[in-house]
């Protein structure tokens, strides 16, 4: 292509990660015009289509190419990595679809029916959370993962809620990657030790920012999270179910950590083992990374534990697709992070991959919304609620027997399902994330009804008719 024909070619600005930490604000680059309707994962925006103006950061035009960018990305990121067939969720239709000024609020979030993004107005700064790449491939990617295992949706699990945390953040990770300047630009600046923070490595600094205004600890220094860390494993159920960014807690998005922090290091690990250690080579390193973790997820059993299981079947994808070429980069990584114990890295062999290589490779996207998981039935009165209540517990059959490593040496026993359940249950009653209604409520009842935090969880009628349910309502 000629320098006249690629100036011919509209064009629209966007910033290409995230507006940045005020007051030092990213710049705004030219893009192509963004294809929503990519397959197999299509998208669209609910409000009306601007025309690609070069409108600037303010503007709704401008908010609207962002978003739109973000999305089209995310699509090309994952699409050719899923196996042929992969659809959104059912609920979710044809297309999924971007709400961009969905109120007043530092957030946003998934819910099967389309993206959510809201707006808030901090120290005179307007943050639009549509306006980050970042926060728009992050919210993707919950779609994207509830395409590949839509059980992980309702399991009461914090481990399987945190995955789709660390999920995000991945999806956001790599279609940064998809861009040659940032990945000179991050080659630059960790002098090729992607290990390192960097631009990124550092998720939403703007939507960070607003937040440490009110709340100076809730999230990182310089933005939301920071997949560049040493945060290691310890079974959720252990774990308080709230904290400062300074410690691990069961909350989805700061156990998330563990698992994308130790992602970052596979990305580093495959990326030094390229011939070139280039902006070529970092884009292979992603694609390569971001397969094996497509294969993981789509394998790997729903269980406690889960993190173990898809560090083991990422091991596994690598063994079938590159006879194991990057197989101690990814046990280093999930090692340092505790994800896997030392014996359970050593277990995962070559010979034990083959044995079990059928159920893997016929491991298939999609299914059933409970597949895997059991119901495990409580007393409600225990919690507050006038019936007996249904939790969707993690209960697959475990593929290899192996878990995180303990401390003290070994591995965690992994905890039984209905003690994941109910300790899950309880860390969203303790941070006030359950809806429950009026007529389900017993005089005793514990209920968070501040109308400034929302509820990612309601308690409802069972779909069998008998007794109480806990569902989820979205990943925000």
């Amino acid at each position: 292509m000629t320098v006249q024909q690629q100036a011919m070619i509209p064009t629209v600005l966007v910033y290409e990660d995230d507006p940045g930490f005020p007051p030092r604000v990213n710049m705004p680059v030219p893009h192509p015009v963004p294809q929503l309707d990519t397959q197999p994962f299509p998208t669209a925006i609910a409000e009306t289509a601007p025309q690609p103006d070069s409108a600037g950061p303010g503007t709704e035009a401008f908010r609207y190419w962002v978003a739109a960018d973000a999305l089209s990305r995310a699509s090309q990121t994952w699409g050719p990595l899923v196996p042929t067939g992969t659809q959104w969720h059912p609920r979710v239709g044809r297309a999924l679809t971007a709400h961009l000024n969905a109120g007043n609020d530092l957030n946003a979030f998934y819910d099967r029916r389309g993206l959510w993004f809201f707006r808030s107005t901090v120290t005179g700064v307007t943050v639009a959370t549509c306006e980050s790449n970042e926060i728009v491939e992050h919210e993707t990617g919950h779609a994207i993962l509830d395409a590949l295992r839509p059980q992980l949706f309702n399991a009461a699990s914090a481990e399987a809620a945190a995955l789709h945390e660390a999920f995000g953040d991945i999806s956001a990770l790599l279609g940064s990657l998809q861009l040659e300047s940032l990945r000179t630009l991050v080659l630059a600046e960790t002098q090729g030790n992607l290990e390192l923070s960097s631009r990124v490595s550092r998720m939403a600094e703007q939507l960070g920012w607003a937040i440490r205004q009110g709340h100076p600890n809730a999230v990182e220094p310089d933005c939301l999270r920071n997949l560049s860390n040493s945060l290691f494993y310890s079974d959720p159920v252990h774990l308080p179910p709230n904290g400062p960014a300074t410690m691990l807690s069961s909350e989805p998005h700061s156990f998330s950590r563990v698992f994308s922090g130790a992602f970052l290091k596979v990305v580093a690990g495959i990326f030094r083992q390229q011939d070139l250690q280039d902006h070529a080579g970092l884009a292979r390193a992603g694609e390569i990374a971001g397969q094996l973790l497509v294969d993981a997820v789509v394998a790997a059993p729903v269980v406690s534990a889960y993190y173990a299981q898809v560090a083991g079947h990422m091991i596994a994808a690598d063994q079938r697709r590159n006879g194991g070429k990057y197989s101690q980069s990814l046990r280093s990584a999930f090692i340092r992070h505790g994800i896997l114990s030392l014996e359970a890295a050593a277990s995962v062999t070559e010979p034990e991959v083959a044995r079990r290589g059928a159920g893997i490779a016929e491991a298939t996207p999609g299914g059933g919304d409970d597949d895997g998981l059991t119901a495990v039935t409580i007393h409600g009165s225990t919690y507050g609620v006038t019936q007996s209540l249904t939790l969707s517990a993690p209960a697959e059959e475990r593929r290899f027997g192996i878990a995180g490593s303990d401390p003290a040496g070994g591995s965690v026993r992994p905890a039984d399902p209905e003690r994941v359940a109910t300790s899950y249950l309880e860390d969203l009653l303790r941070r006030g994330r359950v809806q429950v209604p009026e007529e389900h409520r017993t005089g005793a009842a514990f209920v968070d009804d501040d109308p400034s935090r929302l509820k990612t969880h309601e308690i409802t009628r069972s779909e069998t008719g008998e007794g109480l349910a806990l569902i989820r309502r979205c990943f925000d």
